[in-house]
């Protein structure tokens, strides 16, 4: 009725076409070009994906290369995965198991294929690319244990049903061919895929077969040999994961920009000297201008002035750089390119002049998160893996597939020093407020085993004049 009485016309609807800038397959791609940190390769990627005004308008596709500008790349986003892909590793900790064999087999398989190291590169290539997958494989050729491999997201894809992953795809080539292994729950197949996308089984190719020693294989299907990996949902590609550079290789690339021109200015604002014509040393042979003996330094001719009192004399200039705006453009920037993910105190950028002590702790919070979430997702995924490799092994030796079901935690991130613990424990065990096995647990946490703790307990105890003996029986008889 007001509608009506108002004469509101309802709005038409309209058709939106936006166009994708890239594929997932080229944006993945560029992540990993901004992750190796080269210049070189930067300029190239971002002059062939100039296809767009914004895509233009970009440092890398716009400088010229007919120009003498230095371009230089940051290495911030590198820097960034490396120390994030460290600060997990390093609180990583042993797998809990339910009994001591299955722990010592774990051990051997794990030890083998440098499991902390493996995990760090899956962490940092998940963190770049956004997902991936670990990869169980029984090659007896190289290894009687079970062999440990991480796809990142480039050459791996999912196969899902109702929103859930039932298989995993890995991508792969031999130089001449593009080959998928497909794995889904019992089973594992290779395809060879043309350049129309066709797949062609590659049992229905013998001699290729035999040549990549590639053959189908079957199993329990309650065995899953594959294990997905990611950390964000990417609200681009759904059943995808979100790399941490989404949204940030426009800061990434005015932060290039930022550091190239200061020092362009740097190098455009050397001293210059004016010298007239006639102050010029000549040279012996021919009489013409030789050079003026310094270092590192140019010089502008001038004609020499010959009128009466003239005076001719060397001029030295030197252009006056605004360095507090570029160092404020550098801090911004900067800002804008961790915020969010990870702290600037983290990778040992000096902030003290710029913010308090409290500002500091909130923005060291902002690493916990991002590690929080990255930890959350590996305590899943670990012990997945070490269970689908110990399935694989009793495969290998010809047992039936047993049940297995490691745990794993990691340590707490920004966790006081020993020196602090000890402080305050000691305070709350002074106090009474503490039990002995409640301090020696909190001191050493999961740094020493069990056994060690107990025996600890009874050494402070029995240091305190604490003895546990036997409960004496009432009415007992006989010598």
């Amino acid at each position: 009725m007001v509608q009506s009485w108002l004469e509101i016309q309802p709005a038409q609807p309209q058709g939106i076409t936006i166009q994708e800038a890239m594929s997932h397959d080229a944006q993945v791609m560029a992540y990993r070009v901004w992750y190796r940190g080269d210049a070189a390769e930067l300029d190239q990627l971002y002059k062939q994906l100039a296809n767009n005004t914004v895509l233009r308008e970009r440092f890398w596709a716009a400088a010229p290369n007919n120009e003498h500008l230095r371009k230089i790349h940051s290495g911030l986003p590198g820097m960034m995965v490396n120390h994030l892909a460290a600060l997990v590793v390093q609180d990583l900790t042993d797998l809990d198991w339910s009994r001591p064999l299955h722990k010592d087999r774990w051990e051997e398989i794990a030890q083998e294929n440098h499991f902390p190291a493996l995990v760090q590169r899956a962490v940092a290539d998940t963190l770049v690319t956004g997902d991936g997958a670990f990869k169980i494989t029984l090659d007896p050729e190289v290894s009687d244990n079970p062999i440990i491999e991480y796809w990142s997201g480039e050459q791996v894809d999912y196969i899902t049903r109702r929103g859930r992953i039932i298989g995993t795809e890995f991508y792969f080539g031999t130089g001449k061919y593009t080959l998928k292994e497909k794995r889904l729950p019992g089973s594992v197949a290779y395809y060879r895929v043309e350049d129309s996308g066709k797949e062609i089984p590659l049992h229905e190719m013998p001699e290729l077969e035999e040549e990549l020693k590639l053959y189908p294989a079957s199993y329990p299907d309650k065995v899953v040999l594959t294990v997905p990996l990611r950390f964000f949902s990417s609200p681009r590609w759904p059943g995808r994961g979100r790399s941490i550079f989404d949204g940030k290789t426009d800061n990434f690339d005015a932060f290039d920009e930022i550091c190239s021109q200061w020092l362009d200015a740097v190098r455009s604002g050397r001293v210059q000297r004016y010298i007239p014509e006639n102050l010029i040393p000549r040279e012996d042979e021919d009489g013409g201008l030789g050079e003026v003996p310094r270092f590192g330094t140019d010089y502008v001719k001038l004609l020499a002035d010959n009128r009466e009192n003239a005076v001719n004399q060397i001029q030295v200039v030197q252009p006056d750089i605004k360095y507090e705006a570029f160092l404020e453009s550098y801090c911004r920037f900067l800002d804008l390119s961790l915020q969010g993910i990870i702290s600037p105190a983290t990778l040992g950028i000096d902030l003290g002049k710029m913010a308090s002590a409290d500002a500091q702790r909130e923005k060291k919070d902002v690493t916990g998160v991002t590690r929080n979430a990255i930890t959350a997702a590996l305590e899943e995924a670990l012990p997945a893996v070490a269970r689908a490799a110990l399935q694989a092994q009793d495969l290998l030796e010809g047992r039936h597939p047993g049940e297995y079901e490691p745990t794993i935690t990691f340590g707490e991130y920004g966790a006081p020093s020993f020196d602090s613990r000890v402080q305050t424990i000691g305070a709350a065990a002074a106090s009474g407020v503490m039990s002995t096995q409640a301090l020696v647990d909190e001191l050493w946490g999961s740094s020493k085993e069990d056994e060690w703790k107990a025996a600890e307990v009874k050494r402070i105890t029995r240091e305190k004049g604490i003895e546990e003996m036997d409960e004496p029986s009432v009415g007992r008889t006989g010598v």
